[in-house]
């Protein structure tokens, strides 16, 4: 007997410590790396702000969020991307804040079969296809926008200042590739880094060109650099800037240069003037109401979004995963992959998300606005 009951007390404590271990795998683990310091603060920041408003629990499982600061430097993303996976054992890794160390993260996450979400648009490869999605809108959507709006009044050159780096290439090559279409012919290409405190040279030889319009390629605060030396060096004509600038800071910075300026932008930065039957309204009000409510009124940000947005879209397949494996396994994780790619209509602030194997933006034209800056404020263009 005593044996017996030996043997059952042992085959409890095997049991008991089975449905520890199980409980502690009930547990999602999310890696961040986001650029709340150096030049990229201005979207790091809203990006780790939008943290204090994402559920800690989706469908019965707790959310563990491990958020690190990168810099915006591609070496220290990758180094945070590597800790998530050998120390943190993590099932998501999101970020970064700008592109550059965005492609860094997913190269990691794709070498390590992780599900991996961007928060700043980067370029897809067949390398970084089967495990990254992007939650910003994918720049031939909202450049779509800004070549109607100057094809509209009647644009014919467009001078191009941007980026010297991944992003203002994304830009260049996607103006090239709609404007001829347009009627719009290319007559300048500028570039500067992102730490640059002057764009003089270059300014000056875009209003020597002289062109009908200009589009700056540029995000954070440093997209108001050009903004405010175009302005300064007399150039009067229409000044166009990417989804990457919209934010409050963008106005702040630039103070009376930003007037008249057309930027596209997220729906998240005027829910207010959607249809009630749009479907990124609701999400919109909800995010900027709890935002502003603790960051402070016009505190609102395009960037906070696309970290809140990732977690909606998680909102929708850990459900969906949870009943095929355990959080914390790689079967967990081909179900998420699995699940990104199955799951329709995924309702966020700033679009409507319909992944597939090929497109890993996921959205359409209800994925932006066109805003404008009048007596300091943005509003919408109709």
């Amino acid at each position: 007997m005593k044996r017996f009951a030996s043997a059952a007390l042992a085959g409890f404590a095997a049991l008991a410590s089975c449905g520890a271990h199980a409980q502690e795998n009930k547990e999602v683990v999310i890696g961040v790396t986001i650029s709340t310091t150096g030049p990229a603060a201005a979207l790091g920041i809203p990006e780790r702000n939008a943290l204090d408003f994402v559920p800690k629990e989706i469908a019965g499982v707790k959310l563990r969020v491990i958020a690190l600061d990168d810099g915006g430097d591609p070496t220290n993303a990758t180094n945070n991307a590597r800790r998530f996976v050998t120390e943190s054992k993590a099932d998501f890794i999101m970020g970064s804040s700008v592109t550059p160390p965005t492609v860094a993260v997913s190269t990691v996450a794709n070498e390590a079969g992780i599900p991996h979400f961007g928060l700043a648009p980067m370029p897809f490869t067949p390398a970084r296809e089967k495990w990254s999605v992007d939650l910003p809108q994918p720049i031939p959507v909202v450049g779509k926008v800004l070549y109607e709006h100057m094809k509209k009044s009647n644009v014919k050159t467009v001078g191009f200042i941007g980026y010297s780096d991944s992003y203002g290439d994304l830009w260049m090559g996607d103006l090239k590739a709609q404007a001829a279409n347009m009627g719009l012919q290319i007559v300048a290409d500028e570039r500067f880094a992102r730490p640059d405190t002057s764009v003089t040279g270059q300014v000056l030889k875009l209003v020597a060109v002289n062109p009908d319009a200009v589009l700056v390629g540029a995000s954070g605060t440093a997209a108001a650099l050009p903004q405010i030396e175009l302005r300064e060096r007399g150039y009067k004509g229409p000044i166009y800037q990417t989804h990457g600038a919209a934010s409050m800071d963008f106005i702040r910075i630039a103070g009376k240069a930003a007037e008249g300026v057309f930027m596209a932008a997220g729906p998240v930065m005027a829910p207010e003037g959607q249809s009630d039957d749009a479907l990124t309204k609701k999400p919109g009000l909800a995010l900027n109401s709890a935002y502003e409510a603790k960051y402070g009124p016009n505190s609102r940000s395009q960037f906070a979004a696309h970290t809140y947005d990732a977690f909606e879209v998680l909102k929708r397949i850990i459900p969906v995963a949870v009943k095929q494996a355990t959080p914390g396994t790689p079967e967990f994780r081909e179900a998420v992959r699995k699940a990104l790619v199955s799951e329709r209509e995924i309702v966020a602030s700033q679009g409507v998300y319909n992944f597939t194997e090929r497109d890993r933006y996921g959205v359409d034209e209800r994925s932006r606005i066109l805003l404008t800056v009048k007596d300091g404020k943005y509003a919408v263009v109709k």
